[in-house]
């Protein structure tokens, strides 16, 4: 299923299309190392969609962020651990926003990671 009928929200004052693309060049990069993959790529979607209220919007884009920024708790260059930290913001937003989470964001996500090459996460 496409998630085309999806208008990513956005306002004139705020940017998105720089945590877009670091979003897409580090997930590409790091794909075979991140088993929350599907998760992760849900979130974005579900953070994208203009369905989406604003405050689970705030809080999934701030665990995208979190995701993308070069510095955080545990470096994602160690092996093993280093997505751990960005795992568990994860884990901890998901869990306070899974009902805005839809089977069509699962659906996207699943899409997302064929065209990519990956079915990590599964």
């Amino acid at each position: 299923m496409s998630f085309a009928r999806a208008a990513f929200w956005s306002r004139d004052d705020i940017d998105h299309s720089a945590l877009r693309r670091r979003f897409w060049r580090k997930l590409g990069a790091g794909l075979a190392r991140i088993p929350f993959a599907e998760d992760l790529l849900a979130a974005y979607y579900c953070a994208f969609d203009r369905d989406t209220p604003l405050h689970v919007k705030g809080a999934l884009v701030g665990a995208l962020a979190y995701f993308v920024l070069p510095m955080d708790a545990i470096p994602d260059v160690l092996p093993v651990i280093g997505f751990t930290d960005d795992a568990a913001v994860l884990a901890a937003t998901l869990k306070l926003v899974a009902d805005h989470i839809t089977p069509l964001h699962r659906d996207a996500a699943r899409d997302a990671l064929n065209r990519l090459g990956g079915t990590f996460g599964r």
